[in-house]
């Protein structure tokens, strides 16, 4: 039977249910029968039950709301935008944030007040509605960040730093880091379900060329998402150099002169303005032999040079040869004994077709540089054969021949530093392991991963730019088919052949060094800066890690991290167990050895090899991209105008410098190493360990640009506030 006061109870809860439906307000009962999901959203859908049902306070609730819309150009938006609370007790209201004109405006911090009839609990997520307003068209937007505070005073952030695009409604976690095993609500490890989903489906691999790394699945410009295109500042900047430099040679007729040019000095008139300390240097210097091997140690390409303890079999060097180089007081033995004696090899060059220019067959050689540090540090090179196989027709060049043909025979290993320098150096370690490292990290971790926010400022742009150069200069009928040697076809070789040989060993700069056998040699700025910042990335990154990750266990167990590793090990190394490369990490000191890997990679390795590439190359004789005839097989008398008909003619020199100049580093839109705009930690101790990063490399700084005052030329390419956070040029 039922009593008087269970009736009264059940009209109650009738009377509080049809106020609610007169208010609209009846969602949280609905949202518990029906646990339906948004279709359009790509995150959580709507809020299923939580098998709690908040009866109406009666005071309403107050959440404080700040939103920040990006500062970059066209981030504001005239859609709708409208915001829901997601808490362990229920959602809130859908509540509209823009009034036209005012709010979610470019770099705009709006402040709003959400009423809510209930305690919504600790809060896990948010949904941001885009929707259509009046006769307003669509247009993206990009929301920084948002945040809450509760109505007991409690802080909630959540980093967005995304563009927002049509009409949809996307969710976004609370900030706080979070590997998979720390999501204890049922919300946040769905939400992640979906997140991962969404990006398998949005960033996608495919295979460019067989043997070599795969690259994200975009065939176009016009097909590149907005959150990895360039910002509107950085496309200018990189189209309005490209084409200012094209203009200025073919104003001149230089573009369209398929000749050899009359004079050396004449190269440096290609550009007018483009003239910097460093190329004003090496129009001074190129043909020094102290500069020659200078470059080895502190050029665009400082990991070719290694130890030599025995002369090879197939480079047949005697006493007699380098005496005269070597001094009067010590042999090549004795320098040997004393690891002195340095080489650079080419062999990987060995079997790369070639392609023609302007009518004519290109060439390129394998060769064999022998070099010697003196007691003063000068690195001078000894001896060079152009080709593996020693023999009549194949003689040793030294020093001491008559100028043009040693000078001749130095540029013919330019022409090799240059292939191996652009293909390998550059192109695959800088560019084709940054876009690895991006689209895994994309398609494997959530946003909430703390490995995702310790990467996501190290890959910024890195598949932009790779598209860039897959349209533009790799592709068919671009500037290698316009003016390199080995052209397209050639290039896929090199690439296939210098992945097989590419070790994770020199990938670990510490390891590199040690392997090269190259710690003792004197004034190797490149290795200096390099381990100074290895070992600072290696902190900051263990700090991290530990914050994260109390155990080897954790870090086993982590199976969004562990599918990230093996996404690069069959992806970008195409699962070749002897690269060393790991296919799983299964420590703590492994996953910060990747991770330092990674970073160093995208930062200072592709600082070290890509800044200087106009200061060294834009007096062409010291860096050509081809060579007009074949290697030569004795050593006849060689004349200035035999050496100018050997090097690149007017248009292939044109060419290849203009896009040098658009390649050397820019101030537009550049993110410094250390510097992290974008707020993806959100607690205390990651934000403590970035600001004793930052401190760390400002101290790096201060110690070069001490050490630089003394220097004739400086060595600025490892200095921390040129090197840019990512792989963007």
């Amino acid at each position: 039977m039922t009593s008087a006061a269970t009736v009264l109870k059940a009209a109650e809860h009738v009377e509080l249910l049809a106020k609610l439906i007169a208010k609209g307000k009846c969602f949280i009962l609905l949202n518990s029968l029906y646990s339906a999901q948004s279709p359009e959203s790509p995150g959580v859908g709507r809020m299923e039950s939580t098998g709690i049902f908040q009866s109406k306070s009666s005071q309403p609730m107050t959440y404080k709301v700040q939103v920040t819309t990006g500062q970059g150009l066209l981030t504001g938006t005239f859609d709708s935008i409208s915001i829901t609370l997601v808490g362990t007790n229920g959602e809130s209201p859908k509540y509209l944030l823009n009034r036209v004109g005012t709010s979610c405006a470019r770099g705009s911090v709006d402040d709003h007040e959400l009423p809510c009839d209930f305690e919504l609990g600790p809060l896990l997520l948010i949904r941001l509605h885009k929707e259509p307003y009046s006769f307003f068209p669509e247009s993206s937007w990009f929301c920084d960040k948002v945040q809450v505070t509760s109505p007991q005073g409690e802080v909630y952030h959540f980093p967005c730093y995304t563009w927002i695009e049509g009409y949809c409604t996307v969710s976004f976690r609370e900030g706080a880091a979070k590997t998979p095993s720390d999501d204890t609500h049922y919300l946040q490890r769905r939400h992640r379900r979906e997140e991962l989903a969404t990006k398998h489906t949005k960033y996608g691999w495919k295979e460019y060329l067989p043997g070599v790394p795969w690259c994200a699945d975009i065939d176009t410009l016009t097909s590149i998402e907005y959150n990895i295109q360039y910002s509107f500042p950085k496309s200018t900047a990189f189209f309005g150099r490209g084409t200012a430099a094209l203009f200025e040679a073919k104003m001149k007729g230089f573009l369209d002169k398929p000749y050899s040019w009359g004079k050396l000095e004449d190269i440096r008139k290609i550009f007018w303005f483009y003239h910097t300390p460093v190329s004003e240097y090496v129009f001074q210097h190129w043909k020094d032999d102290e500069f020659f091997g200078y470059q080895y140690l502190n050029g665009i390409n400082p990991t070719m040079i290694q130890k030599c303890t025995k002369i090879p079999d197939n480079f047949p060097v005697t006493q007699e040869m380098v005496a005269g180089p070597l001094g009067d007081f010590t042999t090549l033995k004795d320098e040997l004994k004393k690891g002195t004696i340095y080489l650079a090899d080419y062999k990987i060059l060995e079997d790369v077709p070639t392609i023609s220019l302007n009518g004519k067959q290109q060439y390129i050689a394998a060769p064999l540089c022998l070099l010697h540090q003196k007691a003063t540090g000068e690195v001078i090179p000894l001896a060079i054969q152009l080709s593996q196989h020693p023999g009549p027709q194949s003689p040793i060049f030294l020093p001491t021949d008559e100028e043009w043909i040693w000078t001749l025979a130095k540029t013919w290993v330019r022409n090799a530093e240059f292939h191996t320098h652009e293909v390998i150096a550059h192109l695959l370690r800088g560019h084709l392991m940054a876009e690895t490292f991006a689209v895994a990290t994309l398609r494997q971790l959530p946003m909430c991963h703390p490995i995702y926010k310790l990467l996501i400022p190290h890959l910024r742009y890195s598949i932009h730019i790779n598209v860039l150069a897959r349209t533009f200069l790799i592709c068919q009928g671009g500037t290698f088919d316009r003016a390199i040697a080995i052209g397209r076809k050639g290039l896929a070789v090199l690439l296939k052949k210098a992945l097989e040989n590419l070790t994770y060993t020199q990938l670990c700069l510490p390891d590199d060094i040690e392997a090269r056998g190259v710690s003792s040699l004197l004034d190797y700025y490149y290795r200096d800066d390099g381990l100074k910042l290895w070992d600072a990335i290696e902190s900051f990154v263990t700090g991290v890690v530990e914050l994260y990750y109390q155990n080897n266990l954790a870090v086993q167990r982590d199976y969004e991290l562990q599918a990230w590793v093996c996404d690069i090990f069959t992806k970008g190394f195409l699962a070749r167990r002897t690269s060393g490369i790991p296919s799983s990490v299964r420590s703590i000191p492994e996953l910060v050895k990747f991770l330092t890997m990674v970073i160093f990679t995208c930062s200072a390795h592709h600082a070290a090899v890509n800044s200087g590439q106009f200061d060294m190359g834009a007096f062409m004789p010291n860096l050509p991209s081809t060579m007009r005839k074949p290697p030569p097989q004795m050593k006849s008398p060689v004349t200035l105008e035999e050496f100018l008909d050997t090097i690149p003619e007017m248009n292939s020199t044109s060419q290849v410098l203009s896009v040098l100049w658009v390649l050397r580093n820019e101030n537009f839109d550049m993110k410094p190493l250390g510097e992290y705009d974008e707020e993806h930690f959100v607690e205390e101790e990651p934000k403590q360990l970035i600001t004793a990063f930052q401190a760390r490399l400002a101290h790096i700084s201060e110690e070069i640009k001490k050490r630089n005052e003394s220097l004739e030329l400086p060595y600025t390419y490892l200095d921390p506030p040129n090197i840019e956070n990512s792989t963007t040029i």
